[in-house]
């Protein structure tokens, strides 16, 4: 589940961005649409408050992500739109996906593009939507990713319009330099580890709070849940999955890896309870 490039970890967290995660955790189990009474209620539990709840969910409609339906008894609701669905499907395959520890069967695959000097423009959207997809970048106009993200890499250049201008290819590395080397050149390692750092210093503390606790209160779960999970969505579609066999010793993903997992087996069936109260 995610909408790219939204509340980076290290940053407030924006009410849009706990929308998209409320729908992905929780909201996809309502029977119908989610009433905007209840999303206020669910995300004052995050300390967002009315207003702005009503301004990110009137941005959200206007993005084509959710569209305004009658909830039960007729009350002003919200669902999600087709490509909303999409998205969090895509996402939930990288949220909840385990670490790799060696480089995916398939190698990579391959972004090559030719975009005319005459569409600046599209040049900007096609860079930007492969940077969302966590791709890196090996030479100017040749971007790379674990092949396992072929199919959303696919679908999401053809949602962006792109499609036109992309060859998608599979490949393996046989250069020159070893592929360790040249992950490091393809991706800004450090900024990706500073991403997991911060993660780890603002949710690490939180599971070290709940494990020393015997009892776990729904409200108080679901609010440590909801933004655990607002912070961790954005990390895999930076990071798209590199195998740790390539990426440096002690490196940081790992564990903020096993801190969200902690967090979310420990928190999410109580916080479904708080959900469900309303």
């Amino acid at each position: 589940m995610s909408e790219q490039q939204t509340s980076p970890p290290g940053r407030p967290h924006t009410p849009r961005s706990l929308i998209v995660t409320l729908y992905g955790a929780y909201g996809r189990g309502f029977p119908g649409p989610v009433p905007v009474a209840e999303l206020i209620r669910l995300l004052g539990a995050a300390g967002v408050d009315a207003p702005s709840v009503r301004s990110a969910v009137s941005r959200l409609k206007r993005r084509g992500l959710l569209v305004p339906a009658r909830a039960g008894a007729g009350a002003a609701g919200y669902a999600l739109s087709d490509d909303a669905r999409q998205l969090l499907s895509d996402g939930d395959r990288r949220v909840y996906a385990p670490v790799p520890t060696e480089p995916a069967a398939g190698g990579w695959v391959l972004a090559v593009f030719s975009v005319p000097e005459t569409e600046r423009a599209r040049r900007h959207v096609l860079r930007s939507t492969l940077a969302g997809l966590g791709f890196g970048t090996a030479a100017p106009g040749v971007w790379l990713a674990p092949a396992a993200l072929y199919e959303e890499a696919r679908h999401t250049l053809e949602r962006a319009g792109c499609a036109g201008y992309v060859d998608l290819f599979r490949g393996e590395h046989l250069g020159f330099a070893a592929t360790a080397e040249a992950v490091a050149r393809w991706w800004d390692l450090k900024g990706l580890a500073a991403l997991h750092d911060a993660f780890l210093d603002e949710h690490e503390p939180v599971l070290r709070a709940w494990q020393a606790r015997g009892d776990t209160p729904p409200r108080e779960a679901y609010r440590d849940h909801l933004l655990a999970l607002d912070s961790w969505r954005h990390l895999p579609y930076a990071d798209p999955g590199l195998p740790a066999s390539l990426l440096p010793r002690d490196w940081p993903g790992v564990r903020a890896a096993r801190v969200f997992r902690a967090l979310h087996e420990r928190l999410r069936e109580a916080g479904g309870r708080f959900v469900a109260a309303g």
